[in-house]
């Protein structure tokens, strides 16, 4: 790839990933619509893997689908931009493992900030799917990029 090309999706990614950021505290902490309202609640935490999980899939009828498809899928797409962007922007190689440790790390800090502030709930549920996401979003990048690199390779030999 052109050096001009790469700086140019490093720069691109640095202005998405904030557009990105900007967009997830919005909806983490502030989004009254998901029942954002600070200091207001009671502590909500779960701390057994899986537990909101079956119990969405198992009530998905009494709870909705749309609240269903909210928290399963939505938790796992949420962090697929982050899991893309993150190499993206960076000059060196980022690998698998440093992608899923960010992203728990990240979906670690937005978990305890809810519980701190009685925002939303603390669910190692959305911790376990955050993380799943930024995995994926790691494998979009890669195969987007591991095609484009091959390609240039190709050509130069």
């Amino acid at each position: 790839m052109k050096k001009e090309t790469e700086t140019y999706i490093r720069q691109a990614s640095r202005m998405f990933f904030g557009l990105y950021l900007l967009l997830l505290i919005y909806l983490m902490f502030f989004a009254e619509d998901w029942g954002r309202t600070m200091l207001e609640g009671d502590y909500r935490y779960n701390l057994v893997p899986f537990r909101e999980i079956r119990r969405y899939l198992v009530y998905y009828r009494q709870i909705g689908l749309r609240r269903v498809f909210w928290n399963i899928p939505g938790n796992i797409i949420g962090f697929i931009p982050y899991g893309a962007l993150l190499p993206a922007m960076r000059r060196k190689k980022m690998g698998f493992w440093k992608v899923a440790l960010l992203s728990f790390e990240l979906t670690l800090f937005i978990e305890v900030s809810q519980l701190i502030l009685r925002v939303g709930s603390c669910d190692v549920d959305d911790m376990i799917l955050n993380t799943l996401g930024g995995c994926i979003g790691y494998g979009i990048y890669r195969a987007v990029f591991h095609k484009k690199e091959k390609k240039a390779y190709e050509e130069t030999v």
